[in-house]
């Protein structure tokens, strides 16, 4: 299954070793699931923890490097304005382009869409338990 992580998981992930996030970034490390990801994800990642959590210039190439080898980097063309959050529009992005099955969030506007066109939009918690139904 193609999968697109909202930045929220990324975070999570990198602040917390051995958080469910890090169970779904293991997932992806072991081949279960494809990961999609964006530029606009990768800086957006990078300047929250930077910003948030105070990693340095090191810290974050090596989270750079690690998901342009994790995952597969897709350009999306094309804007989508469906959510306020303009983060969120670019998780739909590149979802769409990288024709992801679902898109894995704790965000709340995000989870109440429920689903963009084909692409179910689903918790972290439902893609640890391999509910893909949102």
């Amino acid at each position: 299954m193609k999968v697109v992580f909202d930045t929220n998981i990324y975070v999570s992930a990198f602040i917390l070793p051995g958080s469910q996030a890090d169970s779904a970034l293991m997932r992806i490390a072991e081949g279960t699931d494809r990961l999609i990801i964006s530029k606009a994800i990768v800086d957006e990642l990078l300047d929250v923890l930077s910003r948030k959590f105070a990693k340095d210039a090191d810290e974050l190439a090596r989270v750079a490097v690690f998901l342009a080898d994790l995952a597969d980097v897709v350009r999306p063309r094309g804007r989508i304005e469906v959510l306020q959050d303009e983060s969120d529009n670019r998780i739909l992005e590149c979802a769409r382009t990288g024709g992801a099955h679902a898109i894995v969030t704790g965000d709340k506007a995000m989870l109440r869409l429920r689903q963009f066109g084909e692409i179910r939009i689903i918790s972290l918690q439902q893609y640890l338990e391999g509910n893909q139904s949102a």
